[in-house]
């Protein structure tokens, strides 16, 4: 029994030392999912290097019976003092239930989901950005499930160097 509660306590510590300080949007609406971490994230803003996937463990209790959900992305540029809503398709990740790791859609009304966003940060992406961006799960009715914010910057990708393939290298 010992071993059980020590066990329970461990998960419980790593669970909650894999979150990332996420806060509640504010242009749409939806509430905030149980847990949320951004790999690699902490404590945002967040480093994300062009080039790369934005990988987002989130948790979240369906607040309905859900057929079906779809993610959308949308950055907040300022520009002096005006901030431009930017949205970003996220193409085939938009497709919530491709990526869920615990069940799948159809959902239960209360069910805890496991949910795995990625979302490719684009060469065009300028370095040096710093952004807040809001990421939304909405139902097949599109009635809200969730939305996170988060402020980012966008760096340039961790490795420049050219990848060489075996034969590619000249050695004269």
């Amino acid at each position: 029994m010992l071993r059980l509660v020590i066990l329970f306590c461990s998960v419980f510590a790593l669970a909650r030392s894999q979150s990332t300080a996420v806060s509640q949007c504010t242009a749409h609406p939806g509430d905030l999912p149980i847990n949320t971490y951004i790999l690699g994230c902490t404590t945002p803003p967040c480093i994300l290097p062009q080039l790369e996937d934005c990988v987002i463990d989130v948790i979240f209790r369906a607040p309905r019976a859900i057929q079906s959900m779809r993610t959308l992305a949308t950055a907040y540029l300022s520009v002096g003092p005006i901030t431009m809503p930017v949205p970003y398709d996220l193409q085939a990740n938009a497709v919530t239930c491709n990526f869920l790791t615990n069940t799948f859609c159809p959902l239960l009304a209360g069910e805890v989901v496991q949910y795995q966003l990625r979302m490719f940060i684009e060469s065009f992406f300028p370095a040096g950005t710093a952004t807040t961006i809001e990421f939304r799960v909405v139902d097949q009715n599109n009635v809200p499930v969730l939305c996170l914010r988060a402020p980012v910057i966008i760096n340039p990708p961790r490795n420049n160097a050219r990848n060489i393939t075996i034969g590619e290298f000249d050695q004269s």
